[in-house]
């Protein structure tokens, strides 16, 4: 039975076609990600802007065409921080309804968080993650910190993630010091606030999810290309991950687009999302970084066949 997992965040949408089968194993039929940036300019105005919508509806006409492909036969959208926050989200809901047959479930971030630990964890290979482990997804609008064992026991959300970030602070090109220290600073507090929910002393294996994470660690490795076999599972120092991120912070756009690895759609957040991840190695004190290539939208797929 193939099912159709929709992960709709701040910055991007993502579909995955899957079975999984008696033994528990997920087999990955198709996996595709558009950047629509759905959130772009919400931390402002509180809305969807009329193009981001359009933007998400061209995704999704894409989307149900592969859908209609491969016999999907189950559906679940899960939207996440930008559809968390907006005032006008019944013509989204409308729209989504309208191409993929399903309404979206704009879901609270410790749910979101607990299919992003379910979908790492259950993705990683054998021996990669000692536990408890702590999850970290960092996304478009906001940054979810799951810590458990082979299951989610203590979730937080927190409002920072590379779309909120650029357009909080980061208006510069490239950055000043300043605005890189506000946006540090942000940081810092929104992370301060999640180690009152989520003890982050219990963990032994910090992970990483998301294209935030996986850039800095494409940028660590030196990759020719954005390989995500490479990537997936490999694991990255926390200074690996401070020198990243201060690279990315130094440079211009026009420097990032030429970066071999780079997806066009981050060029102008990565430096956001890769201070948030140099700044939850720090607070946590853990000295690397596991880099999963399997999250929420894994985590969506098992929900659905379960």
């Amino acid at each position: 039975m193939s099912v159709a997992a929709i992960d709709c965040g701040t910055n991007s949408v993502r579909l995955l076609i899957a079975d999984v089968e008696e033994d528990g194993v997920l087999r990955e039929h198709l996996r595709v990600m558009r950047i629509v940036r759905l959130g772009e300019g919400i931390d402002r105005t509180g809305e969807f802007s009329r193009d981001a919508l359009l933007r998400l509806f061209a995704a999704l006409d894409e989307f149900a065409g592969l859908m209609a492909v491969n016999g999907v036969v189950r559906t679940r959208f899960v939207a996440t921080s930008a559809s968390r926050d907006a005032r006008n989200r019944n013509e989204f809901v409308r729209g989504v309804l309208e191409r993929v047959g399903v309404e979206p479930e704009v879901i609270p971030g410790t749910e979101e968080a607990a299919l992003s630990f379910v979908g790492a964890i259950r993705g990683l290979p054998p021996g990669r993650v000692t536990s408890p482990a702590l999850i970290v997804d960092i996304g478009g609008g906001s940054t979810e910190f799951v810590l458990g064992d082979t299951t989610p026991d203590i979730a937080t959300s927190v409002n920072i993630g590379c779309v909120r970030m650029t357009e909080r602070h980061l208006v510069s090109d490239p950055p000043t010091s300043e605005q890189v220290a506000a946006t540090r600073a942000d940081i810092r507090e929104a992370i301060r606030l999640a180690g009152e929910v989520v003890p982050f002393d219990r963990a032994r294996t910090l992970v990483g999810l998301a294209g935030s994470v996986t850039t800095v660690a494409a940028m660590a490795l030196n990759l020719p290309e954005y390989d995500e076999k490479v990537l997936h599972g490999s694991v990255i120092t926390a200074e690996e991950v401070a020198e990243a991120a201060r690279r990315l912070t130094a440079m211009t756009r026009a420097e990032r687009t030429e970066l071999p690895y780079m997806h066009p759609g981050r060029v102008d957040v990565i430096a956001g999302g890769a201070m948030v991840l140099d700044e939850i190695l720090a607070a946590t004190g853990a000295p690397e970084v596991v880099v999963s290539e399997t999250d929420i939208l894994d985590g969506i797929v098992y929900s659905i066949v379960t």
